[in-house]
């Protein structure tokens, strides 16, 4: 039985309007809190984002982005002592939050979005996430259109790692991520995640980002995936984390990372056994 261990990067968003947990943790002390809560759990990074990505979202000015991260960032980074990760695409907020003590840059649009972002990670030198993305959040249900998703994925993916590369990022950076649920349908997920072996040819670590997202919701019920619950969702993103074991992935980014921590620990146990 194959079996490769992923970092947990532990989701934390300090949005008003997250399409799971928007709200949840806008307050600084709650979002203290709810990262001590990913960390106990055994999440070896948290990832905050200050800007919504969820279907029809609408844009934040940078100013507001950067209030509702750097506090947050910098506190989890002073008290804890966490690996933080910022969720962002814009260069600035990045450049501010790899200040306050970030150590990577988790840009979902894959540099697209602001073309100063590589130049900012350079600088620096901390870790890059480069995400498929096609378009914003208003348009990006438009935008799933492939002949052959996972091959236009990794070749689109392949395009962005060269821009970074070019920008003087290094290879040891860079980690890449299919951009579940970015401009692609629920079927376009499911044969992407099949098919992660498309995007291990390109050689580089993955972080896959499936957790509580549609795609997942509409096989628990295919008619009303929306009224799905975290709860339920959480248990199918577990479950779907101890499948892709198997494959080389480099992280899962998820909500409910005690859930994932359980399944990596049976999956673990389970080849343990085996191998004994």
């Amino acid at each position: 039985m194959n079996f490769h261990q992923p970092l947990v990067m532990g989701v934390l968003n300090v949005t008003p309007d997250s399409f799971s947990d928007g709200g949840d943790f806008i307050r600084l002390e709650a979002a203290l809190d709810h990262a001590r809560v990913l960390q106990i759990a055994g999440a070896d990074i948290i990832d905050i984002g200050g800007e919504s990505t969820r279907p029809g979202a609408k844009r934040v000015t940078l100013a507001e982005e950067q209030a509702r991260v750097l506090p947050v960032i910098e506190a989890i980074v002073a008290e804890l002592g966490a690996k933080v990760s910022i969720d962002t695409m814009n260069a600035e907020t990045a450049r501010l939050a790899v200040a306050a003590g970030a150590s990577i840059i988790n840009d979902v649009s894959g540099g697209l979005a602001d073309p100063d972002m590589f130049k900012v990670a350079a600088d620096p030198g901390a870790t890059i996430i480069i995400s498929h993305w096609r378009g914003f959040s208003d348009q990006m249900d438009t935008l799933a259109t492939y002949d052959d998703v996972a091959a236009e994925v990794a070749a689109e993916l392949k395009l962005r790692v060269d821009a970074a590369l070019a920008t003087g990022i290094r290879q040891s950076q860079i980690v890449i991520d299919p951009g579940l649920g970015f401009a692609k349908d629920m079927q376009q997920n499911w044969k992407l995640v099949a098919r992660l072996d498309k995007l291990e040819e390109l050689g580089y670590p993955i972080l896959v980002g499936a957790s509580r997202k549609r795609f997942i919701a509409g096989v628990i019920e295919p008619d009303e995936p929306a009224e799905v619950s975290n709860e339920r969702r959480d248990l199918a993103t577990a479950v779907l984390t101890a499948l892709l074991l198997q494959r080389k992935i480099w992280g899962v980014r998820v909500h409910n990372v005690l859930a994932t921590t359980d399944a990596i620990r049976v999956v673990a146990a389970l080849r343990d056994a085996e191998q004994s």
